[in-house]
């Protein structure tokens, strides 16, 4: 490896000023190779003229290998550079470099210290990505929240206005027209809310046995689909360990989304598998585009195919995943056989929960 400073003339052993130069230039040496930066002295050619063993792992080169190589990047002394560069065997690597300029007998040098801030980039990158996810899912909610809220503004004012003249059939619907659209807008407030607090890490709910059959009578009461439109089979006996606010959530938003997304027969299919309580929310729609699978479960994510078509904010399926993860579970994406989609939820069964006939 090269050195920055020549080689001292020799003086007498006894000399104590001979003792004291030689110890100096060995504590510096020493100090150099083991500090934890990397440090090299580069000339004006750009090439490396010396370099510590941190430097050299740092461009993942051997340290005999070092000294005589040309750098690569321009360096500007007194200003800070990134430089990402791949090394072999462990991809890509960013490195910070600070440079200052020196004279060393009489020649300009550039000494550099390095300093790997790979892991750093890679957590401001994702912060940027996760925060301009959350700008343009924000937007969306606003969106979303807005229709509805501008929609029962205008219907109330008619409602309210004395001078519009309308039979009692006409004014019944305009209120269940805004009854659905307050309707919609809770849904968007609770996957809002729900999406808060899964992110601030709040504790979910105390699991708890709860009989899934039960839970499916319930969220069907509530969907607006047409008679015959959604089939159930389940055994009244099939529980599972859950906490029972969470699982309704969860059912809801797949039935939800089968119904504005998918197309009419759904079928929930609910059994026990292996300890596991399976609810498969099915669909006879066209299923979910194979480039978009990977991000079905993203949050605020929300397939092109989709947008302008249904309300939504690409929450529903996020929020599913999250909350069976929290209870212990699971949930995903299936392709269904004859084409179609399989919405599926895994979660906890106490042992000896089986499922029988359709209900």
């Amino acid at each position: 490896m090269g050195e920055l400073a020549h080689t001292p003339p020799q003086r007498h052993r006894d000399d104590p000023s001979q003792t004291n130069e030689t110890s100096t230039d060995d504590i510096i040496r020493v100090t150099l190779a083991a500090a934890a930066d990397g440090i090299m002295a580069i000339d004006d050619r750009g090439t490396i003229r010396f370099g510590n063993h941190a430097a050299a792992d740092l461009l993942g080169l051997p340290a005999h290998d070092l000294v005589g190589r040309r750098f690569g990047h321009d360096l500007i002394a007194g200003q800070a550079l990134e430089i990402e560069l791949s090394v072999p065997g462990q991809g890509t690597r960013v490195l910070d470099a600070r440079t200052a300029a020196t004279k060393l007998s009489g020649e300009r040098i550039l000494v550099a210290v390095l300093r790997d801030i790979t892991q750093r980039k890679q957590s401001e990158l994702a912060l940027k990505a996760a925060l301009e996810q959350q700008s343009a899912g924000l937007a969306v909610a606003a969106h979303e929240l807005h229709s509805p809220l501008a929609a029962i503004g205008v219907l109330a004012h008619v409602l309210g206005d004395e001078q519009v003249s309308m039979a009692l059939p006409e004014r019944a619907k305009i209120a269940e027209r805004i009854a659905e659209l307050a309707e919609r807008l809770q849904m968007l407030m609770r996957r809002l809310l729900t999406s808060v607090r899964i992110e601030a890490g709040g504790s979910h709910g105390q699991p708890e046995p709860v009989r899934v059959l039960e839970v499916i009578i319930d969220q069907l009461a509530l969907v607006n689909a047409a008679p015959g439109a959604v089939s159930v089979s389940c055994s009244p006996g099939l529980t599972t360990a859950v906490d029972r606010a969470e699982l309704t959530m969860m059912l809801s938003n797949y039935v939800d989304n089968a119904l504005t997304y998918g197309k009419e027969p759904v079928e929930i299919v609910a059994a026990e598998e292996d300890g596991w309580a399976v609810i498969e929310v099915t669909d006879h729609g066209p299923g979910v585009p194979r480039s978009f699978e990977p991000l079905l479960f993203e949050r605020f994510a929300r397939a092109p195919e989709a947008q302008g078509k249904a309300a939504g904010i690409g929450l529903g399926l996020w929020i599913v995943r999250m909350l069976a993860q929290a209870n212990g579970g699971d949930a995903w994406y299936e392709p269904r056989d004859g084409g179609g989609s399989r919405f599926v939820l895994r979660l906890t069964a106490p042992p000896g929960d089986t499922c029988g006939g359709g209900t």
